[in-house]
């Protein structure tokens, strides 16, 4: 169990609480993975303050965690600060449950596990921001990627309240989504598929994440976002990683995350399969281990180029 304490609302509208957890946190390697590239317009980390842009039922909330000993400092700002204040347990890994996990069965797990004991599974609820995130990601390199999330939620996102380092959007509602004009999906680099796919899921944003959000497991869930057209699994792990914390999701079909997995394990390259065979013996927490792996800082030698980002704007 976990407490969040609230504190008297302070002049400028600002709401505070005080979140003291019951298990290690390092809240940078928790909640920091949700930011997509050093100029996110949702998430900005400065001077070890992790700054989040958020769209609430309430309404449009900046929600600021800075880390201090064995608590985490929130403050919120905009009318759906409270809303905020309440998901920072979430956010900082409190549904996050490692109940049979065994890291021992392998030396490298076994020591990223030790050396990071503080790394929870994140979890945001916002079904409809983590699933178009995924979308922009389909095929292309992240700088593609970071670069039309950061445009498109800029010019067709809510400015966030609140004294953040740098100007701070909220990502649009699936309404907002739905109604962005083709040529600035052009504009921003975003491929037709992608685009084509994100307007038909928001027609259904908000019944998709009541959907996802009642599933009872990463099952269930599956089923609900691959049975979008343009969602497979690849983007449903990615999404059910970072709204729901799904501790077993596993991105099939990364370009990258086979040959670091096998490397990591084994020392060689595999693909998707050999992964799925290499992380089996962790069924219910293959993400856990995908996590603690990124952490170990074992990853293999660079032999070829880099994917290059394809730019079909002058097209």
């Amino acid at each position: 169990m976990s407490s969040a304490v609230p504190i008297e609302p302070s002049r400028g509208a600002m709401r505070e609480s005080t979140y003291r957890p019951r298990h290690p946190l390092d809240l940078l390697h928790t909640v920091g993975m949700l930011r997509r590239g050093p100029g996110d317009p949702t998430t900005v980390i400065d001077d070890g303050v992790i700054w989040r842009a958020l769209r609430t039922p309430q309404g449009i909330a900046t929600l600021a965690l800075r880390q201090i000993g064995g608590e985490v400092r929130a403050s919120a700002w905009g009318t759906g600060a409270e809303f905020a204040l309440d998901s920072v347990p979430r956010l900082c890994g409190a549904d996050d449950d490692a109940e049979g996990f065994d890291a021992s069965s392998h030396p490298l797990i076994a020591e990223a596990h030790r050396r990071n004991p503080g790394l929870r599974l994140t979890r945001t609820d916002a079904v409809f921001d983590a699933l178009v995130c995924a979308v922009l990601e389909q095929k292309v390199t992240g700088l593609q990627a970071f670069r039309a999330w950061r445009v498109l939620v800029s010019s067709f996102g809510a400015r966030a309240p609140g004294p953040a380092p740098r100007p701070m959007f909220a990502a649009p509602a699936p309404s907002g989504w739905h109604a962005i004009p083709s040529w600035s999906w052009h504009r921003a680099g975003v491929e037709p598929p992608q685009s084509r796919t994100i307007v038909r899921v928001a027609e259904r944003g908000d019944r998709i994440a009541v959907a996802a959000l009642r599933a009872s497991d990463g099952e269930e869930r599956e089923r609900v976002f691959t049975s979008l057209p343009g969602i497979g699994a690849w983007t449903s792990a990615e999404t059910r990683i970072r709204a729901l914390g799904d501790p077993d999701a596993v991105s099939v079909g990364d370009y990258h995350l086979a040959h670091e997995v096998g490397y990591a394990l084994t020392g060689h390259r595999t693909d998707d399969a050999g992964m799925l065979e290499l992380l089996s013996p962790w069924a219910g927490h293959r993400q856990r281990v995908v996590r603690l792996i990124g952490r170990s800082r074992v990853s293999e030698p660079r032999r070829g180029p880099r994917l290059a980002p394809e730019d079909h704007r002058g097209r």
